[in-house]
């Protein structure tokens, strides 16, 4: 998707191909790990990039481009359609209501989509909220003179937490689960002491620099349908999952790029609209197929099994060791990471 969207080298450029990843113990000891977990050879190699760089990245280039249109501040506040045309109502900061209209709306608003709640209702996302919440960090400390890799996982079953290096200067992403009952503040309050007893060296706070803190609720959840005649929905505003495994966020981009082909297919006349109720049956069977499955998975190993029988229990965590000396092991592992997408050309008149 990126490739196609032209900005790929932009992205490879400002971001880092992530060596190693492991899965550790409380005490930093290695579980299991996979070396080169990017590909870095690869011309698919993943790379990392904070989103609010990616965005730059992405702005950047729809300054140059003068097809595309970009507003601030302009919140939606309802959706409509007719056989024609699709269209939102939007609100501008000064109360100004105003209509834009096009043949198809994209719903890709978030999880708290008003594209969404318009088409079905404010309380209508069927699914479930986790009885937790995710403190995601981000603050400068050497992690990599305590051995951990690029990307680190720490199955415990009361401190479970992640830690994975986001930036080329050494800035680190460190979430960690919080009781649901804690305000902003309290979380706040606790964050010092959470990281004296889980980061290795036990840190002070004189000892790391904080960039920010946010603490958020986990959900599973997916809308009931993907499309609704001209107005489609994408990403967070179709479905939810906890973030362990990073499930949201790719299978996202994964769902805009498969619209995407369906858009382009009906514009070049390969295909009729019809494709988008394609696009509504796979992208949600894919949901409950591979993202909710894997991404519950993910969260229920790092915080529910005993990190001294995790490799024995876990098949997933026995897989990765068995690839560490089986390349055909290596390949399925590597090729799962392609189970969200879909290629919708292949029911195109013709490719595109």
């Amino acid at each position: 998707m990126l490739k196609r969207a032209g900005i790929l080298e932009d992205v490879r450029c400002a971001g880092f191909i992530p060596k190693n990843m492991a899965w550790r113990k409380v005490d930093g000891t290695t579980i299991v790990s996979i070396e080169d977990v990017a590909k870095a050879k690869s011309p698919e190699a993943m790379t990392v990039l904070p989103l609010n760089m990616l965005g730059e990245i992405m702005l950047s280039h729809i300054a140059r481009d003068n097809k595309i249109s970009l507003k601030w501040k302009h919140r939606v506040i309802d959706v409509g359609q007719d056989e024609n045309s699709a269209w939102a109502v939007v609100q501008e900061d000064d109360g100004t209501e105003k209509k834009i209209t096009a043949d198809f709306l994209c719903g890709c608003d978030g999880g708290s989509s008003q594209v969404r709640k318009s088409l079905f209702g404010a309380k209508n996302f069927p699914g479930k909220t986790w009885d937790v919440q995710l403190v995601a960090t981000n603050v400068y400390y050497p992690f990599e003179k305590f051995g951990y890799d690029d990307m680190n996982t720490i199955i415990h079953p009361e401190d479970c937490h992640v830690v994975a290096r986001i930036t080329k200067d050494g800035l680190w992403r460190v979430s960690y689960n919080e009781d649901t009952k804690l305000t902003f503040q309290e979380v706040v309050d606790n964050q010092p002491g959470k990281f004296e007893r889980l980061l290795p060296g036990s840190p002070k706070p004189e000892e790391y620099t904080l960039v920010n803190i946010n603490p958020y609720k986990m959900h599973q959840r997916c809308s009931d349908k993907f499309r609704v005649g001209r107005i489609c929905l994408a990403a967070d505003a179709a479905h939810l999952c906890n973030p362990w495994g990073g499930m949201g966020l790719t299978s996202g981009f994964a769902d805009v790029a498969g619209l995407a082909e369906c858009l382009e297919g009906i514009a070049a006349k390969q295909v009729d609209d019809s494709i988008l109720d394609k696009y509504d049956e796979v992208r949600r069977t894919l949901y409950y197929s591979v993202i909710d499955p894997i991404s519950t998975g993910n969260f229920l190993r790092v915080s529910t099994l005993d990190p001294d029988k995790a490799l024995e229990k876990d098949h997933i965590l026995a897989m990765c060791a068995e690839a560490k000396k089986n390349p055909k092991v290596r390949e399925t592992l590597d090729q799962g990471a392609y189970a969200i997408c879909h290629d919708f050309t292949q029911y195109f008149n013709s490719r595109l």
